[in-house]
């Protein structure tokens, strides 16, 4: 059974400001959960029905969890979900979350940020909706991406249901929330820049290199005209609608992403 302090304590974590104060999250569901507790995440409790204490009690006590057994009622009541699932856990932010990269030199920028140089990055602007924030966390863990540049005004990476969607890629890509354009101006003509516009070359018929930044603007306003000064490269993704079968007006951000970050990881990536 839970305290009503432990109830009150998690409840605070849906929240920003206490997510900041205690430097902790939360994480809901068997998979996300199990996926967290092998990271290199520190976990500072797992809230659980007994069942999935039960079925999962190797995976704690092999990395020494501290577990909380909960009934289906206080599960709803600690739960971000509209159905909660079998296990709640809360979990430290990394000390190296809320590194600020515009007071830092070019120079430098490797030791903090490894492969900025010689890898493929990625930079969002304004992206707000969690869902498409989490997604496109995801899609960059998947193709290897493992440093995400942030706009300050993009969704915080660790409200709950952005940390839902990205299923656990919060623990394997790095997060970082600067002045784009301030970041983008130490690097101009270092590496290349690519960003995605409703005019530019096509993305099928682009020239590809496996490194540099590739920047996503919000669905709503793209990208803007400071990061826009600074992209070498204008790509676009070709529409094949047609008068007959109709039009999309836009794509998805997290959608884009994957379509964009998929051209890059083709074999003719240079």
């Amino acid at each position: 059974m839970l305290s009503n302090s432990q109830i009150k304590h998690i409840n605070s974590l849906k929240l920003k400001k206490y997510r900041d104060e205690f430097q902790e999250f939360i994480a809901e569901g068997s998979t996300l959960v199990a996926d967290l507790i092998n990271s290199r995440l520190e976990i500072r409790g797992v809230y659980a029905l007994n069942q999935w204490i039960t079925a999962n009690t190797d995976l704690l006590e092999r990395n020494k969890i501290a577990v909380f057994e909960a009934g289906p009622a206080e599960m709803q009541r600690i739960s971000a979900l509209s159905s909660p699932g079998p296990v709640l856990a809360i979990v430290k932010i990394p000390s190296d979350a809320g590194i600020v990269l515009e007071e830092t030199d070019a120079d430098t920028l490797e030791q903090i940020v490894p492969g900025i140089y010689n890898e493929l990055s990625l930079m969002l602007e304004g992206i707000s909706d969690p869902g498409n924030f989490g997604t496109i966390l995801r899609i960059a863990d998947w193709f290897g991406i493992r440093n995400v540049f942030c706009s300050e005004n993009c969704v915080e990476v660790y409200n709950p249901k952005v940390v839902q969607a990205s299923m656990g890629s919060v623990a394997r890509v790095k997060v970082f929330y600067t002045d784009t354009g301030a970041l983008l101006s130490k690097l101009a003509g270092r590496i290349p820049v690519y960003g995605t516009f409703m005019e530019g070359e096509s993305i099928y018929s682009s020239t590809l290199k496996n490194k540099g930044i590739i920047i996503i603007g919000s669905e709503t306003r793209g990208i803007s005209y400071t990061v826009a000064g600074y992209v070498s490269n204008r790509l676009f993704i070709p529409s094949y609608g047609s008068l007959d079968y109709g039009k999309a007006e836009s794509l998805n951000a997290a959608v884009a992403a994957a379509i964009v970050i998929a051209e890059f990881r083709r074999p003719s990536a240079i």
